[in-house]
Parts: C-alpha cells; sequence; structure tokens
C-alpha cells in the first residue's frame, strides 16, 4: 500500500505511539496516508479509537510478528 509518511513507534508504550501519531498526522494534508508501527499491545485498541475520535480513517492494520502495522488517512 502506497503512504505519504512513516512512523516507527516500536519500543514505545501506551500513549506514546498514539501521541507521536497525533504529531506526525498534524504534518501532512488532509487525504494523505501515514504507515505506523507499533509493538505496544494497547495500540490494537488505541489506533482504532484515536483514529475513531479524531476523524482520520483507520486504512488497514496488519502485524508482522510482534509488529503491528497502521495506516491511517488524515482526515
Amino acid at each position: 500500500m502506497d503512504y505519504d509518511a512513516e512512523l516507527d513507534a516500536t519500543g514505545l508504550l501506551c500513549p506514546l505511539p498514539v501521541l507521536r501519531a497525533r504529531k506526525r498526522l498534524m504534518a501532512l494534508d488532509s487525504g494523505q496516508v501515514l504507515r505506523m508501527l507499533a509493538d505496544d499491545p494497547a495500540a490494537i485498541v488505541d489506533v482504532p479509537h484515536f483514529c475513531a475520535e479524531q476523524g482520520h480513517e483507520l486504512i488497514a492494520s496488519d502485524d508482522d510478528g510482534s509488529t503491528q502495522i497502521y495506516f491511517l488517512r488524515k482526515k
């Protein structure tokens, strides 16, 4: 999947992955896509909740072993 920016939030624990995603999305234009990597087990709940609360679209999520991969489209 194509994306415009990437955030490696591996090694960070809640709430840091979502806080870093929020900051990174602020720098993007509406409609651009952020690819985010995380390994915090809470991110499975936190990232979809963050998108719903902020109006961003969670396009896809997957995992690569212990790392979760999220694609977020900025509102």
